[in-house]
């Protein structure tokens, strides 16, 4: 499994990186997944790239675009770095590992 629900604004939401949130996300971001990976892990990410992940992951997860849109302005945008770079984490480590494997450092 390559998504994860997890709380987000006012409930529980799905995230999912699929292939073309995936190809989006490089385009967003001007980095290739593992590049992009590498920053985020490495603390050396972009303040965009967590935006991007969360407004993909909910689109890939089947939320409307506008709707994930409106959610991260609402929640992810103006807010403390350490709020919003966890759940980041959390929908790309799931795509990179497996949703299992981020269940297992939660």
């Amino acid at each position: 499994m390559i998504g994860i629900n997890a709380f987000f604004g006012d409930k529980e939401r799905p995230f999912t990186l699929t292939d073309p949130m995936l190809i989006e996300l490089e385009a967003k971001t001007g980095a290739g997944i593992g590049v992009l990976f590498q920053r985020l892990m490495a603390n050396q990410f972009h303040l965009g790239d967590l935006s991007e992940i969360l407004r993909l992951g909910l689109i890939g997860g089947g939320t409307s675009p506008e709707e994930a849109d409106r959610l991260v302005n609402a929640y992810a945008k103006d807010r403390p770095i350490s709020e919003i770079l966890p759940l980041a984490l959390d929908v790309i480590t799931a795509r990179w590992l497996g949703a299992d494997e981020v269940k297992a450092d939660a």
